[in-house]
This record gives structure tokens, sequence and C-alpha cells, in this order.
């Protein structure tokens, strides 16, 4: 445990370094290692990593490519791989050794003979022994010099401190989220080969990584919780070498993100005053215009009063600001004063395109701020960055077909061909074995099936077919969970749609914590897109929004505008949500979250309305919050 001398850190048990975002903090651990191996080379000796096959890992291996690229050589490596799914062989997609050898073993020059993997291909007589030869040749090369993980392997709360390399039982809630990984839960592995926690802690140096608002709780436990058998990853605070390295969304729960007049003097600026009230009305479940003097006081705020005070005026402030949130015109209210309003009244009516990754974040997300932007008149554009038919299940594409081959004597079509597509088909879905790669042709049908779900979505909410923009971006296309890196041509993609219509709105997803990552990717490519054309001369019109919905909701204290949805209109953003038929009952990636997408969307929505009722708003059904993108902004 690390003891903290500086204030604005004392209740961090580890150190933590924060960075930008996950490149930037890769770079740093890449450059840290490499340093270590030329040492160590200069000593005559290997350097022996230990490894895991999280995602998190993955700018990381990457970077290693690169030094390679450049001439580095890795011969003088060692790797032990930290766990594996059981039973499962080394050859499965979602065999961890084949996740590293795709990313790392196949693309740089670690000796083969230096490479060591737990076998989830083994007979179960044969665990026991091939557990412990596994400890065994660890200690042959002095034990693991560095290990890069983020979390214990496998090892499942309760997993005791002197626990060493052995066969686990996975529990339900990480079967569940695996089930990305294996195309839904019933074909995720029920054990899994792992280092114990004793083995991981015996490693000299320990790097913890982690990226995205997803991990923020878990950052914060790991960090500020007590040493707990529950949480495994919290016995890292009994290792004197571990480094905790997150990017900033990662960070938010952190004490000194999240509240930092707790840990010492702050800059008070508008927004940390902002989100300082807020904590306060919910520290004490009280409005904003009854927080007192002394509220303010006893919660370590006395110097906002002094900064900024007093305190009625920091009340006043702060609840107009919020009140200013509130809109029932997200795309701006024509003929009407927008001094205060989160969105200018003119140019009306608006060109407006709403980006979303896949087929259903949308209405997921800002269902009910479509329909308004509908309603209203604006000229709405629905741009879908993905197929998203990766996440339909095979016995959807044989009700279609069976339906094609039902309804071919209505039409008249020839009866023997469409018997021979589903025939073919449904050979093709038997002989394929789970998390595997469709035949081309059964990808398409599942595009279409998505395609025709979002088309009536988008009908449904009086949205011209004109307008609706599919534009199966290459680097998603390839049939699989691991997707191509993000190249020009998706960028010129969103390129040429921008410029085809000249948007004076840009709505896109702002949460980036879907299970495998198509979010951070497609905003990522948007804001490359409007940087390439940002000298056009109706950039210069353009905001853009973030929406959140599915994974995660917006901080109060960070939102722009607040669209408030009537009764009546939550349940029009429902019944855009179900003509996504695929994705319910339950859909195919759920992430950590088992119930359907309309009952987070319809939660999330009206504990935000609650939120803003218990802060002295008015009291409204459910809310979509958006903040507005500004240049360098971090999420």
């Amino acid at each position: 445990m690390t003891i903290n001398h500086d204030l604005s850190i004392r209740y961090e048990k580890l150190p933590v370094f924060i960075y930008n975002d996950q490149i930037e903090a890769s770079a740093y651990l890449v450059d840290n290692i490499l340093n270590l191996l030329s040492l160590k080379e200069s000593q005559g000796k290997k350097l022996v990593l230990g490894l895991s096959s999280r995602p998190a890992m993955i700018p990381v291996y990457e970077l290693f490519a690169h030094a390679y690229e450049n001439g580095r050589s890795f011969k003088n490596i060692v790797v032990f791989g930290i766990n594996e799914y059981y039973p499962l062989s080394r050859n499965e997609i979602q065999s961890h050794y084949r996740f590293l050898r795709e990313y790392l073993f196949d693309v740089v020059d670690i000796p083969a003979s230096q490479i060591y993997f737990l076998d989830g291909g083994i007979p179960r007589s044969q665990v026991a022994r091939h557990c412990a030869d596994f400890e065994k040749k660890i200690a042959s090369y002095g034990g693991i010099d560095v290990m890069i993980t983020s979390g214990m392997g496998s090892n499942e709360p309760g997993s005791p401190y002197s626990s060493r390399t052995r066969l686990i039982t996975l529990n339900t809630n990480t079967r569940i989220s695996a089930a990305s990984e294996f195309f839904g839960v019933d074909f995720v592995p029920n054990y899994s080969l792992t280092m114990g926690v004793q083995t991981i802690l015996e490693s000299k140096t320990i790097y913890y990584l982690a990226w995205g608002e997803s991990e923020s709780k878990a950052i914060k436990d790991l960090v500020e919780g007590k040493v707990d058998e529950s949480h495994p990853s919290s016995f890292l605070q009994n290792h004197t070498q571990t480094e905790v390295i997150i990017d900033h969304a990662a960070a938010a729960d952190l004490t000194r993100i999240a509240t930092p007049w707790l840990t010492g003097p702050c800059n008070w600026n508008e927004t940390l005053t902002r989100k300082a009230v807020f904590w306060l009305c919910r520290h004490l479940d009280k409005p904003i215009l009854k927080l007192t003097a002394r509220d303010y006081n006893d919660n370590g705020m006395s110097d906002l009063i002094t900064d900024r005070g007093p305190f009625s005026k920091i009340n006043i402030d702060t609840f107009n600001s919020l009140q200013h949130t509130i809109t029932g015109w997200p795309g701006g209210k024509p003929n009407a004063d927008d001094t205060t309003r989160p969105e200018r009244a003119l140019p009306y009516p608006k060109r407006v395109i709403v980006f979303s990754p896949h087929p259903d974040d949308d209405v997921i997300s800002m269902g009910g701020t479509v329909a308004r932007l509908s309603q209203q008149g604006h000229i709405l554009h629905l741009a879908y960055h993905t197929s998203g038919n990766i996440a339909v299940f095979d016995h959807e594409v044989t009700r279609f077909l069976d339906f094609l081959q039902e309804i071919s004597p209505v039409y008249g079509l020839d009866q023997q061909k469409t018997r021979a597509i589903f025939e073919q088909a449904g050979k093709d879905l038997s002989q394929k074995k789970p998390g595997e790669p469709d035949t081309q042709a059964i990808r398409k049908v599942k595009a279409l099936i998505r395609r025709g779900e979002a088309k009536s979505a988008c009908q449904y909410l009086g949205i011209k077919q004109e307008n609706v923009h599919f534009l199966e971006m290459p680097f998603y296309e390839t049939g699989g969970i691991k997707k191509n890196p993000l190249s020009e041509q998706d960028i010129d993609i969103i390129c040429n749609l921008l410029e085809d219509i000249k948007p004076h709105q840009v709505f896109a997803a702002g949460d980036l914590s879907d299970p495998h990552g198509t979010h951070r990717i497609c905003y990522t490519a948007i804001l490359k897109a409007m940087e390439k054309l940002r000298q056009r001369p109706w950039m210069a019109d353009c905001r853009l929004w973030l929406y959140r919905g599915a994974w995660q909701e917006w901080d109060v204290a960070d939102v722009d505008m607040a669209v408030p949805l009537s009764p009546e209109e939550v349940v029009i953003k429902r019944n855009a949500i179900f003509r996504h038929q695929s994705q319910k009952d339950p859909a195919m990636f759920p992430g950590n979250d088992p119930r359907e997408f309309w009952k987070r969307a319809e939660e999330r929505n009206h504990n935000t309305a609650v939120l803003y009722d218990k802060l002295g708003m008015a009291e409204y059904q459910a809310i979509e919050m958006f903040r507005l993108y500004r240049e360098g902004m971090k999420i």
C-alpha cells in the first residue's frame, strides 16, 4: 500500500497515472517495457512478462508491433499468459492464446519456445499437473518481471490471497460479460484456467490498465476501497510495485476527480461550481435553492463561498444554469429569444444528421429527441455507421428465409430457388462454430434484417426514406468481433455525407463503452471527418451534440441540453425501439446488464427526470441529455 503525502491523492492507496487517452498511456508503458528490456539485455538476461488478453491491452500490443517494425527485436522476451477459458481449444477465436497470437506473437519475433500459455484443450484429468508445471516454469525463470493486466485473471470474488494457478468456475456475471465474445451466454465455457492471486502478486512489477467510463467505478474500488476477497483486484494494494495507468474517463470516480473539494483547495470555475452544488444537493437530499451557508461549510466547500459567494448567489446562478439546459425544442425554437436557450433559434428549419453506430443506438439513446426534431419540421437525416450484422441471432436468418420460401408462390417467385437458398443457409449455419464468422451471404442477410428494422423505426418517426443513410463503414465488415483499423476510406464516407448535407446540427454517440468498442471508433471517425472539413464555410455554423443511452448517462453537471419527454413521448420512443425486433428478448450483446435496451433507456431517462426534480426543476416523465462538443474535449 502506498501512503500519499500529497493531500489531493490521500484517498488513493495505489499510485495512479492519468493520461489524456489510451494511446498516450500505452506509449508511456511501452517505453518503460522497452527500456527494461534493454537493461536486461545488457545484463545478458531475458525479460519475463505476464500478459493479459483483455481489449484494454490492444493499444499496448499495437505499439509493440510498431516498435518491431522500426527495428526493435523481442527475441529476449519470455511470455506467460494469465488465463484461458476451459474447455476451449487455443485455435478458437475466443481463446486468449489466439488473441495474443493475432495481436502480438504473429507480428513480433518472440520465439515460440519462450511463450507459455495455459492449455484449455487438455483433458480434465491432467489439469492439476498442468497448473503445477506452469507454476514451476515461472519459477524456473526467476519469476515474472512485469505483469501487464486489466484484471486479476479469472480469479472470481472469494478467491483466496494464497491461491495459485488452478481451474476455477466462472460465475454468472463473468459469463454474461463474456457473452459478446461467444455470441451468446449459452456458449461461454463454465470454467477457466488462471494464475492465482498469489502467482500474480509475486510479479516484481504490475501495471494495471483501464480505459473508458465503464471502468471508473472498478478503478475507484481498486484504488480507494478496502482489501477484500470479494474484490480480488484489491489485493494489489498489498503489492509495493503496482502502477495503475488509466485515461480521464476511467478516473472519473476517483475522489480527486469526482469531488476534488474534499481533497484540498480548488480552482472554482463555473463547471466545477455546478458539479459541487449538484453533489451537495444529492449528498444532503436538498434542492438547489434550499442549500444554506452551513451546508457548504460543513461539507468542505467554504472556499467556494469565499471565491464565488455569497451562497445565495451561487444557488441562484446554478439553478438558472441548470434551468437553461431544459428545452422542448432541440433544434432551436423559431421566432423566440434564444439568449438562454441551449440551441439557437435560426436558421429554421435546420439540416440535422443523427449518426448512429449501430441500427438502434439512435432510438435507444435519443428516440424522443429524434421524434421532436421530426415533428418540429427540421430536415432530419439518420446515418447508420455499421450494418450491425454480427448482433443478429442465427434463428432470425432462418425465420426470414423460411418466410421467403413460404411467400414464393404468392408472388410467383421461383420456389425451387428459394427452397435451395433456405437449405443452403441452414447448412451454413449448422456447420458454423459459435463466434465463427458467417458466410458472406448470411452476413448480408443479417445486415438486411437490421436495415429493414431501422427503416421501419425511421418511418414510424416520420423520417423520409431518402434521408436514411446506411454507410456500411469498412472497418466493421469483418464478420467477427475483431474489427479492421479505422481507415481513410471510413473517414471519407462520413466526409462525403457531411459535404452533401452541410448540417447545422450533428448528433453522435458519446457513450464509448459498448462491448466491442464500435462506438469509440465511430466517434473518432466523426471527429476526424469534421477536422478535415473544418475550413468549409458551412462548418462555422455546425454544432456537434453528443448523446448517451444504452451504456452510460452524462453527469448532470456536464449537460448542455436536456430534452424532457412526456409519458406519450416515452411510449413513442419505446415503440421505435421495438421496431428493432432482432435486438429483443434478449439482445445478442447485452454487456453486464441483462435487461433489454428499452428497459435500460426508460429507467435511465426517468432517473434523469427524477434528479432534475430533486434539484428543484419542474417534474417530467423522462429526460434525454446532451453535451455540446467543444474542441479538445475529452469524454
